[in-house]
């Protein structure tokens, strides 16, 4: 709204809306587990149509995406639905999520650190190999 525009001057300000469908074509989530997570909490927001058929909006498919983001780091169902209900529960829960995510940072930092010590074993690994086949390659030119 302009400085000038009286609340009933504003411009109507619409949100696209998404049906499951739609919303499972961008972000690659079954129907089920979009229904699933509305189930148990982790997205209990989602508007209705007259019909009562799902909207989501936008904001509901940055939601996903952070959520997906958190699956992606091995957090638990159960630590994404805490996370959820402390969203839910307000600004003075901020400390609480912080721990949460600063928890799930130390457990992605350990499994980075275990993964590149694998990643070093396998690169040693495959170097060798790639030494045998080398050497006997040269050998059969004898």
């Amino acid at each position: 709204m302009s400085p000038t525009q009286t609340p009933l001057q504003a411009p109507l300000q619409t949100q696209t809306r998404y049906t499951i469908s739609e919303v499972e074509a961008r972000t690659g989530l079954t129907q089920h587990t979009l229904r699933w997570y509305e189930r148990i909490g982790l997205m209990p927001h989602v508007d209705r149509s007259h019909s009562g058929q799902r909207r989501f909006t936008d904001k509901d498919l940055d939601w996903l995406g952070f959520v997906g983001k958190l699956r992606t780091t091995g957090m638990s169902v159960a630590d994404m639905v805490r996370y959820a209900e402390l969203v839910r529960e307000g600004p003075h829960t901020a400390d609480d999520r912080r721990e949460l995510l600063e928890r799930t940072r130390d457990e992605v930092r350990t499994r980075i650190a275990e993964l590149t010590d694998a990643l070093a074993v396998l690169d040693y690994k495959i170097d060798t190999y790639a030494m045998c086949t080398t050497v006997a390659g040269e050998g059969d030119r004898t």
